[in-house]
């Protein structure tokens, strides 16, 4: 059952049953319509017409499939969430236009958008709030301003600060670093969001490499991205990074079928019985699987099974180290922090080589391009 907190950022249930009766696109993200009979959930703009009693709703792809409910082959509630709905797309593009403007509750009412409707999804996507996003947002900016020599009054201004002890207070606060040493020795890791056939994808990246690429709606999200930013000790902010923008064509390119390796550095950072698990994942070869007890085995410590397969569930760089790859010694697939469903797919994708039986993944690709 649903906790109370969630309970309250939906919708009135009267008004979710409204929406989906008249197949609103505009409250797609908002919430998910769950179909007690057939066991599947879609998007509010789904042309099912299921009785209004076998309903329930969600507010989250992560809360659908922990109830037990697979997504919608209609209506791809996974793919549609991943790009975002029109009114968070104005939202981040008027951020990004104005940096210097900040977003009130009152605005964004003005907007036609309620603040919890605004924090909901930037929480459920991005891992923050929407006040959280614009402030990295303004932060992110402002850090690259003063690495590339900026003066300290320009990136006042510019991020929108009224005062140079708030600026150097919320920047010390999300960089873990005072604003003249970051010209120096100042790092960060730059969260985006990518579409992907198979769902969502939350990617991060630094200058060492990718260090994050996980299912938004994997339960095990939010403690990776803490643990990431413990074990990188440097903020997590949003933005776009070069090697986010490679990330993007070798994805596109491996679920087009035309992509055996990835060649986007990666930068991941654990205890070293980790690290040393993941770069044998690497090694696996496309196409090809291994059992827990054989990649035991490869590290030279065979006894280690347990162990091995913790470190593989911990894996916070999904598909580029692919612990998917490894299977049950009697062949069966075993656990996934992405769904047994998406596993599944990724191991048909691998086998046929230059087809994509990922449903979505040949035109996700060209738009992808």
């Amino acid at each position: 059952m649903k906790d109370e907190q969630t309970m309250t950022l939906l919708p009135a249930r009267r008004e979710m049953l409204n929406a989906f009766a008249k197949k609103r696109g505009d409250y797609d993200g908002v919430f998910f319509v769950a179909v007690k009979t057939t066991g599947i959930f879609c998007r509010p703009s789904c042309p099912a017409k299921p009785n209004p009693e076998n309903v329930e709703f969600f507010g989250s792809i992560k809360e659908c499939l922990f109830a037990g409910y697979r997504p919608c082959k209609r209506c791809h509630p996974l793919e549609t969430n991943g790009a975002p709905p029109e009114w968070a797309a104005k939202l981040m593009a008027r951020v990004e236009s104005a940096p210097d403007t900040r977003l009130r509750a009152d605005d964004l009412r003005a907007l036609g958008v309620t603040p919890e409707r605004a924090r909901r999804w930037f929480q459920q996507h991005y891992g923050m709030s929407f006040a959280a996003w614009c402030r990295g947002h303004r932060l992110a900016g402002a850090f690259t301003r003063i690495r590339n020599g900026a003066k300290l009054d320009d990136a006042v201004f510019d991020s929108g600060f009224e005062s140079h002890s708030g600026f150097r207070d919320a920047f010390n606060r999300t960089f873990g670093n005072a604003p003249g040493r970051a010209r120096r020795d100042g790092a960060r890791i730059v969260c985006a969001m990518i579409e992907s056939p198979l769902g969502p994808l939350l990617a991060g990246a630094s200058d060492a490499g990718i260090s994050l690429l996980e299912y938004t709606d994997r339960r095990m999200l939010e403690k990776n991205l803490a643990t990431m930013q413990k074990r990188f000790a440097c903020a997590v902010v949003p933005g776009e990074h070069k090697l986010l923008t490679q990330l993007r064509r070798e994805l596109a390119e491996y679920f087009a079928g035309g992509r055996d390796e990835f060649t986007v550095p990666l930068s991941p950072r654990d205890t070293p019985f980790q690290e040393k698990v993941w770069r044998e994942l690497r090694n696996i070869p496309h196409g090809k699987t291994i059992s827990y007890d054989e990649l035991a085995r490869r590290i030279a410590q065979p006894t280690a099974q347990r162990a091995v397969a913790r470190a593989n569930g911990m894996n916070r760089i999904c598909i580029l180290i692919p612990c998917h790859r490894v299977i049950g010694k009697d062949g069966s697939l075993t656990g996934y922090g992405g769904g047994l469903w998406r596993k599944r797919l990724l191991l048909e994708l691998e086998r046929c080589k230059r087809s994509a039986p990922v449903p979505g993944a040949a035109s996700w690709a060209g738009q992808a391009r």
